[in-house]
């Protein structure tokens, strides 16, 4: 089968056929549009939805009804494994920022579900509303495993929601106390760079503050047959937003896996020789 190509932009990308593609690639200055392809096609997008947790608990944050250094306590929600730092640590309590900082640095699902418990899911998905026009939201908790009366998805979203959102955050990342302030710091020291962002070879153990080449703000989701990366690229005097949302049947397990991560990587070199 012949790839599928995004139209009408500069950049033109080549994408794996047999996958469905959610793709934005916007300049934050100018506004261009370097890169498009169904980018209002909503798609499963697992773990990127936590960002609108982090949202409306930054929200509230900077209302004054919440403080970064309240206690949680997970015991308060059921154990979640997979993703995540908090299930091999021995303290059950952390402040709220710490709880927020592991869900931006290694999307840890049960500091997640803290955070849900704390502002509630109705609420989050109200702000998902308020911040994403096209229907992109967090639909559930994070489950081990999702039964039939369960939502079938984590989340839900599409390029052009996530770029407009990353859009908004960059807009307030130097406002002390805002929202864009908070999340972005929150999702600054995120360690999975392995899809889009890995074009810059970045460690991603350390890129916070990476000098050779851009900062990196970025937030994946990965389940089965979900591949998803959004995220801000900033040279300095050039940011560059982008959300790259990948579906595809994975059955079995593993199923075009390696294709499908190949043609990120690939997305993300054709667009560091686009910005270079």
């Amino acid at each position: 089968m012949a790839a599928q190509r995004s139209t009408d932009v500069p950049l033109d990308l080549e994408l794996l056929p047999g996958v469905d593609w959610s793709i934005s690639i916007v300049d934050l200055g100018s506004g261009q549009v370097l890169a498009s392809h169904d980018p209002d096609r909503l798609l499963s997008t697992a773990s990127v939805g936590k960002v609108f947790v982090l949202i409306e608990v930054a929200e509230r944050l900077r209302a004054g009804t919440l403080t970064s250094d309240q206690p949680l306590d997970r015991r308060d929600v059921t154990p979640v494994a997979d993703s995540g730092l908090w299930q091999h640590l021995r303290t059950d309590v952390l402040p709220l920022d710490d709880v927020a900082r592991l869900v931006g640095t290694v999307s840890d699902n049960w500091a997640t579900n803290v955070l849900i418990d704390l502002v509630g899911i109705d609420a989050v998905r109200a702000r998902a509303a308020q911040w994403a026009a096209r229907g992109s939201d967090l639909v559930d908790v994070v489950r081990g495993l999702r039964g039939p009366d369960d939502p079938p998805h984590l989340s839900l979203g599409c390029a052009a929601d996530h770029v407009d959102v990353l859009a908004r955050l960059w807009a307030e990342r130097s406002t002390p106390g805002s929202v864009g302030e908070h999340v972005l710091g929150w999702l600054a020291s995120g360690m999975d760079l392995s899809m889009v962002a890995s074009a810059w070879h970045q460690d991603p153990l350390s890129h916070a503050e990476e000098t050779a080449g851009p900062v990196v703000v970025n937030k994946t989701g990965t389940n089965l047959g979900v591949r998803a990366d959004v995220g801000v690229l900033d040279s300095g005097g050039r940011a560059t937003a982008y959300a790259v949302l990948a579906n595809w049947t994975e059955n079995p397990p593993g199923t075009g896996r390696d294709d499908v991560m190949d043609a990120l990587r690939g997305i993300g070199d054709a667009l560091r020789a686009a910005l270079s």
